[in-house]
């Protein structure tokens, strides 16, 4: 994935693949071409293994992952024009869209996405628990009706919907003919398109509910979820935001037996939910110039030599440190280049036209 120096002598920086069946953590400050490592980490265990992969994209940065750059080498380029992988929009049409059937989703899952706390709305929480939806109602717009028009209790629910604006989300099918797309071996879920905080919640759910209700099948994947810290917040403050975090505390602590791993990637490692932080056997390090951040990383990879993750802040774009189950020895490097195309980059700071002849 890029090369380390030993003196004069550069070397291939190779990550061994059995490595990433331990949960990871990338993490670097902006500006230290975190999105850019990632993305070539991604192209090398597509390339290199059969994993199964789920990118949770919040920025649209990896929705070229299939698409090799023109100066990529040809045979890298045909690996990545073979291996199956598609892409997933918020806002699209067809299969190109995120969906997600509401009525499918477990009970307790569908009241997080109506906001009702089992504590302070324990009776309205306990009324949908309860709530017996008939046959016929299978969008959410079916799910508004039926409960507007029904009883008291359930119409003060269906109230709650249309207060919320849930039923407007882009994530609902519109139709009950909606049939979940087929498995593919590489998955890129672009949030980056939704118009809510929310639906990006939801699309992370769903994604991880499915996995851990089908863990005895042992189907090994691998869950990328980029910017962590908005899916995986040491603090949630809503009830989407807890279920979500308390699953991903679950298959941190417990997924690695039904292999069910995680790759999470963030330039704020202390606003990541610590009981997963510290479940991670792999680190690649990026620069980070916070002290504190630092100094909890240490405390969290106690693996890592203290030294090697001091010098972190004098790292140039590019140079990382990587350490844990999928390398000997914990080693400095500097990333290598893309073989697929940017899907975002830096906007550049607008100059004057250069004068002639300069």
């Amino acid at each position: 994935m890029g090369s380390w120096r030993s003196g004069d002598v550069e070397t291939p920086l190779a990550l061994r693949a059995q490595g990433f069946n331990r949960h990871t953590f990338l993490c670097g400050q902006s500006g230290s071409g975190k999105t850019y490592a990632l993305g070539v980490i991604l192209e090398q265990l597509i390339m290199h293994t059969e994993l199964p992969i789920v990118v949770l994209d919040p920025n649209g940065d990896y929705v070229h992952l299939g698409t090799p750059r023109p100066d990529a080498p040809p045979a890298e380029s045909a690996a990545i024009r073979a291996a199956d992988i598609v892409v997933r929009h918020g806002r699209a049409d067809g299969e190109e869209a995120i969906k997600v059937a509401f009525v499918h989703m477990p009970r307790h899952v569908q009241a997080a996405v109506l906001e009702l706390d089992p504590v302070r709305d324990r009776e309205e929480y306990n009324q949908w628990l309860h709530l017996q939806l008939t046959s016929g109602v299978g969008t959410m717009d079916d799910v508004t009706t039926a409960l507007r028009n029904g009883p008291p209790a359930p119409r003060a629910l269906g109230q709650r919907i249309e207060n919320l604006g849930v039923a407007e989300w882009d994530i609902w099918p519109w139709n009950l003919d909606h049939q979940e797309p087929p498995p593919h071996r590489v998955t890129v879920l672009d949030v980056s398109t939704f118009r809510t905080a929310q639906e990006p919640l939801v699309t992370a759910l769903d994604v991880v509910e499915r996995l851990w209700a089908n863990r005895e099948d042992r189907v090994p994947t691998l869950v990328v979820i980029d910017e962590a810290h908005n899916l995986c917040p040491a603090a949630p403050t809503t009830p989407l935001q807890t279920i979500l975090t308390d699953r991903l505390i679950q298959i941190a602590a417990e997924g690695r037996k039904y292999g069910i791993w995680l790759l999470l990637s963030t330039q704020r490692p202390s606003k990541v939910h610590p009981q997963v932080t510290s479940q991670c056997d792999n680190l690649v390090l990026m620069r980070m110039n916070s002290p504190a951040d630092v100094e909890e990383l240490g405390r969290l990879f106690g693996f890592v030599p203290p030294s090697m993750l001091e010098v972190s802040p004098t790292f140039a774009q590019g140079e990382l440190l990587v350490a844990g189950v999928f390398t000997p020895v914990p080693i400095e490097g500097r990333v290598g280049p893309r073989i697929t195309v940017e899907g975002g980059s830096d906007v550049r700071v607008p100059m004057p036209p250069a004068p002639d002849g300069h």
